[in-house]
This record gives C-alpha cells, sequence and structure tokens, in this order.
C-alpha cells in the first residue's frame, strides 16, 4: 500500500511539472520556428539550423552565431560570438551540478539540458528529489520542442513571415520573473544582486550585441555575502 501511494503522488508531482513546464514548452516551440525560418529565408541551407539547435542548443547564442554568417562574417567569427554568448551557462551549470546527478552519462546529457529556463524550475522547486525531476522532465521537454520548431520553421521557410510579431516572443521573460519571485522575495541579499544585475543589464543593452546584457548581469552576485558565522565557531 504505501509504495502504490508513492506512486502515485510521484506520477501526480510529475504531470504537475509537465503542466507548469508546458508553457515554456510552447514558447520554446514559436522561437525555434522563428529560428528555422530566418535562417532559411536568410539563405542558409536547412540543415544548418537544425544541425545547431540538436549540438549547440543554446537559443540566443544560435540566432547571434546565424546573424554573424548572414552578415558575410565567416565560421570562425560566428562560433567565437556563440561562445562568448553560452558562457553564462559555466555558472548555471554550477547551480546545478547536484541537482544533474553522479553518472557520467547523465551528466553529460545533463550539462547539454542546462539552459536559463531550465535551471530557474529545477531551483524553484522546494527539495532536491523534485529539483532533479523539474530538471530532467523541462529539459527533456524543451529539447524536444525547441528542435521540432526549428525544423518546422527551416521547412516553412519565408510562408510564415515574422513570428515576433506577435509577441510571442514576451512569453520567455515572463515565464523566467514568474520563477524568480519567489527567491526574490524571501532573500534580500539575491534581491540587491538581482536588482545591480539588472540595472547593468539595462544600461549596457543599447550599446553591445544581444546576449551580452545577459553576460554583464551576472556581475550582480559582487553584492552576495556569504552569511556570517555564528560567534565562537570554529574557524
Amino acid at each position: 500500500m504505501r509504495s502504490v501511494q508513492r506512486t502515485t503522488t510521484g506520477a501526480a508531482g510529475d504531470r504537475s511539472l509537465v503542466r507548469d513546464s508546458s508553457l515554456v514548452w510552447l514558447a520554446s516551440g514559436v522561437v525555434g520556428v522563428s529560428f528555422g525560418a530566418v535562417s532559411v529565408t536568410g539563405g542558409l541551407p536547412v540543415w544548418v539550423p537544425v544541425l545547431m539547435s540538436l549540438v549547440v542548443y543554446a537559443g540566443s547564442a544560435q540566432f547571434s552565431a546565424v546573424g554573424v554568417l548572414l552578415a558575410g562574417g565567416g565560421p570562425a567569427a560566428a562560433v567565437a560570438t556563440g561562445l562568448l554568448l553560452n558562457t553564462r551557462t559555466a555558472a548555471f551549470s554550477l547551480a546545478v551540478a547536484e541537482i544533474i546527478g553522479t553518472g557520467r552519462a547523465g551528466r553529460f546529457l545533463g550539462a547539454h539540458l542546462v539552459t536559463d529556463e531550465t535551471v530557474a524550475f529545477a531551483l524553484a522547486q522546494p527539495d532536491p528529489a523534485r529539483q532533479r525531476r523539474a530538471f530532467w522532465i523541462s529539459g527533456l521537454g524543451l529539447f524536444a520542442v525547441w528542435n521540432a520548431g526549428v525544423l518546422a520553421g527551416a521547412l516553412a521557410g519565408s510562408a510564415l513571415g515574422d513570428t515576433a510579431r506577435y509577441g510571442l516572443d514576451a512569453a520567455f521573460p515572463a515565464v523566467l520573473v514568474a520563477l524568480v519571485l519567489p527567491v526574490l522575495r524571501a532573500d534580500a541579499a539575491v534581491r540587491r544582486c538581482a536588482l545591480l544585475g539588472a540595472a547593468l543589464a539595462l544600461a549596457a543593452t543599447p550599446a553591445v550585441p544581444a546576449g551580452v546584457p545577459v553576460l554583464l548581469a551576472l556581475a550582480g552576485l559582487l553584492l552576495h555575502r556569504r552569511p556570517a558565522a555564528a560567534p565562537g565557531a570554529a574557524a
């Protein structure tokens, strides 16, 4: 009876995680369609955005790399741009290292699934077990929907027009705000870091390429302080 109850509870919890992740998946699919369509209408063959989405799997870095290619830049410049914008995931990986697990294959796959959305969604959960399930459910779903969207957009080409005109790209920041609000309410130190990071990102946005303001926002962590040691605690 106890094992049956535990299984039922776990299945119900997984269904709730799928439900909560669905909005992020929907937004990812829309942006993926846009990326595939923009890449192909700009002159790239269908296989380029499709392969990039499978191997690189980094939305902002992919858009920036394709932008460099379509502007006449070489592959080396495109790769350098993508790497620069994707360096923020190094900090994200540290945050979820324990959540992903310890197996070599699991950590390799988990590292590929680390994104802004999967990390925020996982860390918003109340306990380590649910954090791990949230990471894998949201990460695998997001990967599948993103790649399906990119393939659909690449095959449809210019028939779709500019998907950004519908305003659906606003779903990503809206979901991220909803995920981080509980932490911001509970921790004043995190609020200070977030405010400084947001101010730096907003100030830099008009002057730097897309994606770089996110990297600059990491400087907000300079305001974070470790809790003071209790009196008499061992050094």
